[in-house]
């Protein structure tokens, strides 16, 4: 039988992709675990009491896989990912190796997934998980109602950047504890992360970040080039998750009990919205949940057919890994060349 690849499995993303592929009972001999130059005897966890062997990406042949996940950075995406087509499996790239490749669509599960078949060399592309966070739940919004804009501010964990960053977050911490410098403990980002909020996620690209350009040419991507979308990014000293304010601009009258319905209706979107102290979702209740968690709905007269609302997730598996998933059901499910 053919098997599935992850390429990228030792933390992100890719850690994710294993984590529900176990859930949903995928045989341990149906996947392949792969790291680029991962040394002999590397192992990662697959369910509560399997594991499986890392092996090295340079020397690996894809004959015998269907679909290969590609989780690992664009420059290894772009060396390795047309091999794998060569051999005969399907790619999901999960970096922006191949944004703007005309043949080449960015798919979020749910939305657009009728791009699948014009995948022409055979690579499909994701959007980052922030990204499809912020156009799942607004999926049937933008089918029923059409959207013009989209401004966006994120407060992402530090997960988004690994497990390096997740250890400077900690160190940090405990150093401010102990009354202890910093001096030594400051590699991933450039301001102090404890205690903190850092507004920059990625590189500088101009005046944008890259993560900040990426919610613009991705959402354009996925919901057409029309629609305009204004991101601002931070990190802030949370380990797991991002949570988002969405401001949306529709292109038809909408209100916000419309709009709650047409969230409510939408798969792994959950909607607690209460107008009471606490009746929100935060990152620290979406912590290893499989659900994007809706809250603070609420009209924007300050546009025509406005609409604001909070959105919460652990979103490297509710958003990232969740939709990767989908889209191998898909592609397995149809066939799909």
């Amino acid at each position: 039988m053919k098997k599935i690849a992850v390429i990228g499995v030792e933390e992100g993303v890719g850690r994710e992709v294993l984590n529900l592929l176990a859930e949903e009972n995928v045989p341990l001999g149906n996947v392949v675990a792969l790291e680029p130059r991962s040394a002999l005897g590397n192992i990662v966890s697959y369910g509560e009491d399997d594991e499986l062997d890392v092996l090295s990406l340079d020397a690996f042949d894809f004959h015998d896989v269907e679909i290969a996940v590609f989780a690992v950075s664009a420059e290894v995406a772009k060396k390795y990912a047309p091999k794998a087509v060569a051999a005969g499996a399907r790619v999901i790239d999960c970096s922006a190796a191949f944004v703007g490749d005309a043949d080449i669509p960015m798919v979020v599960s749910g939305i657009n997934e009728d791009r699948l078949p014009g995948m022409k060399k055979g690579i499909v592309s994701v959007p980052s998980a922030e990204v499809a966070q912020m156009l799942i739940p607004l999926q049937n919004i933008a089918r029923d109602c059409g959207i013009r804009r989209i401004v966006v501010s994120t407060y992402s964990s530090v997960s988004s950047y690994g497990r390096e960053a997740m250890d400077e977050l900690f160190n940090q911490t405990r150093k401010i504890f102990m009354n202890e410098t910093l001096a030594d403990d400051q590699k991933v980002f450039h301001k102090q992360i404890a205690f903190n909020a850092v507004p920059q996620v990625g590189d500088f690209i101009g005046e944008e970040t890259a993560c900040e350009w990426a919610f613009n040419a991705e959402a354009k991507q996925i919901l057409g080039g029309e629609v305009k979308v204004h991101a601002n990014c931070a990190v802030i000293p949370a380990f797991i998750g991002s949570a988002q304010y969405l401001n949306v601009e529709c292109a038809k009258e909408i209100d916000v009990d419309v709009a709650r319905r047409l969230i409510k209706e939408v798969k792994d979107v959950v909607v607690f919205d209460k107008q009471v102290d606490g009746g929100y979702v935060t990152l620290h209740d979406v912590q290893g949940e499989n659900g994007i968690y809706v809250s603070r709905l609420r009209q924007d007269n300050s546009v025509e057919n406005g609409i604001s609302l909070w959105c919460a997730a652990d979103s490297l598996r509710a958003a990232g890994a969740r939709n990767i998933v989908n889209i191998i059901r898909s592609l397995q499910k149809n066939k799909l060349n």
